[in-house]
Protein backbone atom coordinates (compact mmCIF):
# COMPACT_ATOMS: atom_id res chain seq x y z
CA UNK A 1 0.00 0.00 0.00
CA UNK A 2 1.70 3.89 -0.64
CA UNK A 3 1.80 5.51 2.04
CA UNK A 4 -0.29 9.15 2.02
CA UNK A 5 1.18 11.87 3.68
CA UNK A 6 -1.24 15.12 4.18
CA UNK A 7 -0.18 18.57 4.35
CA UNK A 8 -2.91 21.47 5.47
CA UNK A 9 -5.35 19.30 6.74
CA UNK A 10 -7.39 21.57 9.18
CA UNK A 11 -9.05 23.29 6.03
CA UNK A 12 -11.79 21.97 4.13
CA UNK A 13 -10.29 20.33 1.12
CA UNK A 14 -7.61 18.80 3.50
CA UNK A 15 -10.65 17.18 5.75
CA UNK A 16 -12.11 15.87 3.02
CA UNK A 17 -8.95 14.44 1.37
CA UNK A 18 -8.73 12.87 5.15
CA UNK A 19 -11.18 10.99 5.18
CA UNK A 20 -11.02 10.01 1.39
CA UNK A 21 -8.12 8.36 2.28
CA UNK A 22 -9.04 6.83 5.08
CA UNK A 23 -11.48 4.99 3.16
CA UNK A 24 -9.70 3.95 0.53
CA UNK A 25 -9.01 -0.04 -0.02
CA UNK A 26 -5.70 0.63 -1.44
CA UNK A 27 -3.63 3.43 0.52
CA UNK A 28 -2.18 3.92 4.03
CA UNK A 29 -2.05 7.08 6.13
CA UNK A 30 1.70 7.70 7.46
CA UNK A 31 1.45 11.67 8.22
CA UNK A 32 -1.45 14.62 9.12
CA UNK A 33 0.13 18.17 8.73
CA UNK A 34 -1.57 21.06 10.35
CA UNK A 35 0.81 23.66 12.00
CA UNK A 36 -2.76 25.12 13.88
CA UNK A 37 -3.02 22.09 15.21
CA UNK A 38 0.25 20.37 15.57
CA UNK A 39 1.32 18.13 18.62
CA UNK A 40 -1.98 16.97 19.28
CA UNK A 41 -3.92 13.52 19.01
CA UNK A 42 -6.48 13.55 15.62
CA UNK A 43 -9.46 14.23 18.21
CA UNK A 44 -8.50 17.69 18.00
CA UNK A 45 -9.49 17.88 14.30
CA UNK A 46 -12.36 15.87 14.65
CA UNK A 47 -13.79 14.22 17.50
CA UNK A 48 -14.79 11.44 15.20
CA UNK A 49 -11.34 10.22 14.23
CA UNK A 50 -9.82 7.04 15.72
CA UNK A 51 -12.99 5.75 16.76
CA UNK A 52 -14.78 2.20 15.92
CA UNK A 53 -11.60 0.56 14.90
CA UNK A 54 -11.33 1.93 11.66
CA UNK A 55 -8.06 3.00 9.79
CA UNK A 56 -6.16 5.11 12.77
CA UNK A 57 -5.44 8.61 12.14
CA UNK A 58 -1.44 9.90 13.82
CA UNK A 59 -0.95 12.54 15.88
CA UNK A 60 -0.80 15.90 14.17
CA UNK A 61 2.75 16.93 13.16
CA UNK A 62 3.42 20.16 11.17
CA UNK A 63 3.19 20.68 7.89
CA UNK A 64 7.39 21.23 7.32
CA UNK A 65 7.33 17.83 8.90
CA UNK A 66 4.36 15.83 6.96
CA UNK A 67 6.54 17.43 3.75
CA UNK A 68 9.52 16.09 4.73
CA UNK A 69 8.63 12.44 5.25
CA UNK A 70 8.61 11.84 1.34
CA UNK A 71 6.08 9.49 1.56
CA UNK A 72 4.88 7.69 -1.79
CA UNK A 73 1.85 10.45 -1.88
CA UNK A 74 2.02 13.86 -0.55
CA UNK A 75 -1.22 15.46 -0.86
CA UNK A 76 -0.60 19.49 -0.38
CA UNK A 77 -4.03 21.48 1.21
CA UNK A 78 -2.24 24.73 1.92
CA UNK A 79 -3.49 28.15 0.62
CA UNK A 80 -1.74 29.23 -2.78
CA UNK A 81 1.16 31.48 -1.81
CA UNK A 82 1.90 28.58 1.06
CA UNK A 83 1.66 25.88 -1.78
CA UNK A 84 3.99 27.98 -4.09
CA UNK A 85 6.50 28.34 -1.75
CA UNK A 86 6.33 24.88 0.35
CA UNK A 87 9.51 22.43 0.35
CA UNK A 88 8.67 19.88 -1.62
CA UNK A 89 9.15 16.61 -1.44
CA UNK A 90 12.23 14.72 -3.40
CA UNK A 91 10.18 11.36 -4.02
CA UNK A 92 6.74 9.93 -4.67
CA UNK A 93 3.17 11.63 -5.95
CA UNK A 94 2.52 15.27 -5.15
CA UNK A 95 -0.51 16.36 -5.55
CA UNK A 96 -1.23 20.02 -5.03
CA UNK A 97 -5.56 20.88 -4.40
CA UNK A 98 -4.49 24.58 -4.46
CA UNK A 99 -3.99 26.93 -7.53
CA UNK A 100 -0.09 27.40 -7.21
CA UNK A 101 1.05 25.24 -10.19
CA UNK A 102 -1.86 24.97 -12.37
CA UNK A 103 -0.85 28.45 -14.40
CA UNK A 104 1.64 27.56 -16.82
CA UNK A 105 2.55 31.30 -17.53
CA UNK A 106 4.76 32.73 -14.25
CA UNK A 107 3.59 36.41 -14.84
CA UNK A 108 -0.34 35.08 -14.60
CA UNK A 109 0.35 34.31 -10.45
CA UNK A 110 0.98 38.49 -9.80
CA UNK A 111 -1.81 39.52 -12.00
CA UNK A 112 -4.61 36.61 -10.40
CA UNK A 113 -3.45 35.43 -7.17
CA UNK A 114 -1.75 38.30 -5.96
CA UNK A 115 1.91 36.75 -5.26
CA UNK A 116 5.35 36.34 -7.41
CA UNK A 117 5.75 32.99 -8.09
CA UNK A 118 8.87 31.67 -6.04
CA UNK A 119 9.70 28.76 -9.05
CA UNK A 120 8.31 30.12 -12.22
CA UNK A 121 10.70 27.43 -14.14
CA UNK A 122 9.78 24.58 -12.37
CA UNK A 123 5.81 25.03 -13.85
CA UNK A 124 6.37 23.08 -16.89
CA UNK A 125 6.83 20.14 -14.00
CA UNK A 126 3.37 19.72 -13.40
CA UNK A 127 0.97 18.28 -15.16
CA UNK A 128 -3.05 19.26 -15.27
CA UNK A 129 -4.79 16.81 -13.76
CA UNK A 130 -8.67 16.73 -15.03
CA UNK A 131 -8.98 12.85 -15.59
CA UNK A 132 -11.55 12.76 -17.74
CA UNK A 133 -10.09 15.54 -20.06
CA UNK A 134 -6.52 15.70 -19.38
CA UNK A 135 -5.24 12.59 -16.95
CA UNK A 136 -2.21 12.98 -14.91
CA UNK A 137 1.25 12.69 -16.23
CA UNK A 138 4.62 12.47 -13.86
CA UNK A 139 4.57 12.85 -10.30
CA UNK A 140 3.57 16.19 -9.79
CA UNK A 141 -0.20 17.18 -10.50
CA UNK A 142 -1.84 20.07 -10.19
CA UNK A 143 -5.22 19.49 -9.13
CA UNK A 144 -8.11 21.50 -10.71
CA UNK A 145 -9.95 24.41 -9.40
CA UNK A 146 -13.39 24.09 -8.35
CA UNK A 147 -15.34 26.43 -10.76
CA UNK A 148 -12.93 25.51 -13.81
CA UNK A 149 -13.68 21.82 -12.96
CA UNK A 150 -16.73 22.44 -13.58
CA UNK A 151 -16.84 24.54 -16.66
CA UNK A 152 -14.35 22.39 -18.67
CA UNK A 153 -16.41 18.90 -17.84
CA UNK A 154 -19.34 21.04 -19.85
CA UNK A 155 -17.32 22.92 -22.52
CA UNK A 156 -13.49 20.51 -22.97
CA UNK A 157 -15.36 17.74 -25.13
CA UNK A 158 -17.18 20.39 -26.72
CA UNK A 159 -14.59 23.21 -27.69
CA UNK A 160 -14.04 22.74 -31.16
CA UNK A 161 -18.04 22.51 -31.94
CA UNK A 162 -19.20 26.23 -30.35
CA UNK A 163 -18.30 29.80 -31.55
CA UNK A 164 -15.78 30.97 -29.30
CA UNK A 165 -17.00 34.14 -28.87
CA UNK A 166 -20.44 33.11 -28.04
CA UNK A 167 -19.51 31.67 -24.75
CA UNK A 168 -20.85 32.77 -21.22
CA UNK A 169 -21.03 31.62 -17.75
CA UNK A 170 -22.45 32.16 -14.28
CA UNK A 171 -21.48 29.87 -11.89
CA UNK A 172 -22.45 29.52 -8.41
CA UNK A 173 -20.76 27.82 -5.61
CA UNK A 174 -21.13 27.27 -1.47
CA UNK A 175 -19.56 29.22 1.13
CA UNK A 176 -17.24 26.29 1.63
CA UNK A 177 -15.40 27.64 -2.10
CA UNK A 178 -13.71 30.61 -0.40
CA UNK A 179 -11.74 28.11 2.32
CA UNK A 180 -12.01 28.06 5.90
CA UNK A 181 -10.09 31.11 6.97
CA UNK A 182 -12.42 34.29 8.68
CA UNK A 183 -13.52 36.59 5.90
CA UNK A 184 -16.21 39.12 5.91
CA UNK A 185 -17.77 37.50 2.69
CA UNK A 186 -18.18 34.88 4.34
CA UNK A 187 -20.02 35.91 7.92
CA UNK A 188 -23.27 33.82 8.23
CA UNK A 189 -24.99 37.76 8.40
CA UNK A 190 -23.75 38.24 4.64
CA UNK A 191 -24.18 34.94 3.07
CA UNK A 192 -27.30 34.07 4.62
CA UNK A 193 -30.45 35.00 2.77
CA UNK A 194 -28.29 36.25 0.19
CA UNK A 195 -27.02 35.71 -3.35
CA UNK A 196 -23.92 37.46 -4.53
CA UNK A 197 -21.40 37.75 -7.38
CA UNK A 198 -17.98 37.96 -6.29
CA UNK A 199 -14.48 38.93 -8.13
CA UNK A 200 -16.85 39.59 -11.04
CA UNK A 201 -14.61 40.01 -14.35
CA UNK A 202 -11.43 39.17 -12.29
CA UNK A 203 -11.54 35.54 -10.70
CA UNK A 204 -8.33 33.41 -10.27
CA UNK A 205 -10.22 30.29 -12.61
CA UNK A 206 -10.63 32.34 -15.57
CA UNK A 207 -6.65 32.16 -17.02
CA UNK A 208 -7.39 28.24 -15.91
CA UNK A 209 -10.23 27.70 -18.09
CA UNK A 210 -8.62 29.52 -20.73
CA UNK A 211 -5.69 27.83 -20.75
CA UNK A 212 -7.32 24.54 -20.99
CA UNK A 213 -9.99 25.10 -23.74
CA UNK A 214 -7.43 27.46 -25.76
CA UNK A 215 -9.71 30.77 -25.55
CA UNK A 216 -11.46 32.56 -22.68
CA UNK A 217 -14.66 32.79 -21.51
CA UNK A 218 -16.95 35.23 -19.88
CA UNK A 219 -17.43 34.20 -16.50
CA UNK A 220 -19.25 35.42 -13.52
CA UNK A 221 -19.14 33.29 -10.09
CA UNK A 222 -21.69 33.61 -7.11
CA UNK A 223 -21.98 32.87 -3.44
CA UNK A 224 -24.37 30.20 -2.52
CA UNK A 225 -26.12 30.29 1.20
CA UNK A 226 -25.55 27.03 1.03
CA UNK A 227 -22.06 24.77 2.66
CA UNK A 228 -21.25 23.08 -0.39
CA UNK A 229 -22.30 22.22 -4.12
CA UNK A 230 -20.96 23.95 -7.33
CA UNK A 231 -23.44 24.64 -10.88
CA UNK A 232 -22.33 26.25 -13.67
CA UNK A 233 -24.31 27.62 -16.35
CA UNK A 234 -22.62 27.62 -20.13
CA UNK A 235 -24.47 29.33 -22.41
CA UNK A 236 -23.00 28.83 -26.17
CA UNK A 237 -23.44 28.43 -29.83
CA UNK A 238 -23.14 25.20 -32.00
CA UNK A 239 -20.66 25.80 -34.94
CA UNK A 240 -23.20 22.98 -36.35
CA UNK A 241 -22.68 19.57 -34.26
CA UNK A 242 -24.99 18.25 -32.37
CA UNK A 243 -23.58 19.12 -28.36
CA UNK A 244 -25.89 16.43 -26.59
CA UNK A 245 -24.27 13.59 -28.40
CA UNK A 246 -21.10 14.90 -28.72
CA UNK A 247 -21.14 15.30 -24.68
CA UNK A 248 -22.93 11.58 -24.40
CA UNK A 249 -20.26 10.31 -26.64
CA UNK A 250 -17.46 11.46 -24.81
CA UNK A 251 -18.48 10.73 -21.44
CA UNK A 252 -20.22 7.45 -22.25
CA UNK A 253 -17.80 5.12 -20.18
CA UNK A 254 -17.66 7.42 -17.31
CA UNK A 255 -17.95 6.68 -13.69
CA UNK A 256 -17.90 9.78 -12.59
CA UNK A 257 -19.38 12.24 -14.92
CA UNK A 258 -22.99 11.56 -15.96
CA UNK A 259 -24.76 13.14 -19.06
CA UNK A 260 -28.54 13.31 -17.70
CA UNK A 261 -31.43 12.71 -20.55
CA UNK A 262 -33.22 15.06 -21.94
CA UNK A 263 -35.26 17.36 -19.96
CA UNK A 264 -33.78 16.41 -16.48
CA UNK A 265 -31.77 19.37 -14.85
CA UNK A 266 -28.57 18.49 -12.78
CA UNK A 267 -29.02 19.56 -8.89
CA UNK A 268 -26.81 20.46 -6.24
CA UNK A 269 -28.51 18.22 -3.75
CA UNK A 270 -27.55 14.83 -6.07
CA UNK A 271 -24.00 15.93 -5.75
CA UNK A 272 -23.65 17.26 -2.59
CA UNK A 273 -21.09 14.75 -0.67
CA UNK A 274 -20.62 13.11 -3.51
CA UNK A 275 -17.75 13.01 -5.98
CA UNK A 276 -19.60 12.94 -9.02
CA UNK A 277 -20.62 15.34 -11.77
CA UNK A 278 -23.85 15.88 -13.34
CA UNK A 279 -24.63 17.49 -17.21
CA UNK A 280 -27.58 18.62 -18.47
CA UNK A 281 -28.10 19.89 -22.18
CA UNK A 282 -30.68 21.94 -23.23
CA UNK A 283 -31.78 23.79 -26.50
CA UNK A 284 -32.92 27.17 -26.13
CA UNK A 285 -36.26 27.42 -28.04
CA UNK A 286 -36.09 31.47 -28.59
CA UNK A 287 -32.18 31.52 -30.05
CA UNK A 288 -29.92 29.37 -31.50
CA UNK A 289 -28.09 28.77 -28.64
CA UNK A 290 -26.87 25.42 -26.24
CA UNK A 291 -26.98 25.68 -22.70
CA UNK A 292 -25.03 23.26 -20.69
CA UNK A 293 -25.26 22.96 -17.20
CA UNK A 294 -22.49 20.92 -14.73
CA UNK A 295 -23.41 20.05 -11.04
CA UNK A 296 -20.52 18.97 -8.49
CA UNK A 297 -19.32 19.49 -4.78
CA UNK A 298 -16.79 22.30 -4.76
CA UNK A 299 -15.18 19.67 -1.90
CA UNK A 300 -15.55 16.76 -3.50
CA UNK A 301 -15.40 16.20 -7.41
CA UNK A 302 -14.05 19.59 -7.32
CA UNK A 303 -10.84 19.08 -4.61
CA UNK A 304 -10.71 16.28 -2.76
CA UNK A 305 -12.30 13.58 -4.63
CA UNK A 306 -10.73 14.32 -8.16
CA UNK A 307 -7.48 14.51 -6.30
CA UNK A 308 -8.02 10.83 -5.09
CA UNK A 309 -9.28 10.33 -8.65
CA UNK A 310 -6.01 11.28 -10.20
CA UNK A 311 -4.09 9.61 -7.63
CA UNK A 312 -5.93 6.17 -8.40
CA UNK A 313 -4.83 7.21 -12.37
CA UNK A 314 -1.41 6.92 -11.21
CA UNK A 315 -1.03 4.41 -9.29
CA UNK A 316 -3.14 2.01 -11.18
CA UNK A 317 -6.02 1.48 -9.19
CA UNK A 318 -9.74 1.55 -10.15
CA UNK A 319 -10.42 4.64 -11.17
CA UNK A 320 -13.45 5.45 -8.41
CA UNK A 321 -11.23 3.41 -5.48
CA UNK A 322 -12.39 5.69 -2.58
CA UNK A 323 -14.67 7.75 -4.04
CA UNK A 324 -18.07 8.74 -3.11
CA UNK A 325 -20.21 7.96 -6.24
CA UNK A 326 -23.31 5.44 -5.29
CA UNK A 327 -26.70 5.85 -2.73
CA UNK A 328 -29.50 8.13 -2.28
CA UNK A 329 -28.74 11.40 -0.18
CA UNK A 330 -31.65 13.47 0.63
Amino acid sequence: MPYVSLVGAAGYTGQEALDRVLGHPELELYAVGSDSLAGQDAAALDPRLNRNGGKRVPRLITNAAALACEADVTILCLPHEQAASAALPSRGVVIDLSGAHRLHDAAQYDEWYGFVHPSPGGLGEWSYGLPELSPPEGRLVANPGCYATAVLLALGPLADAIDRDSVVVDAMSGMTGAGRGLKASTHAGFVLENVSPYRVGAHQHVPEIAQALGFPVSFTPHLLPVRRGLLATCNVRSTGPDLRALLEEHYASSHVVRVLPEGVVPELSRVQHTDGAELGVFADRHTDRTIVICALDNLGKGAAGQAVQNLNLLFGFAETAGLRLEGVLV
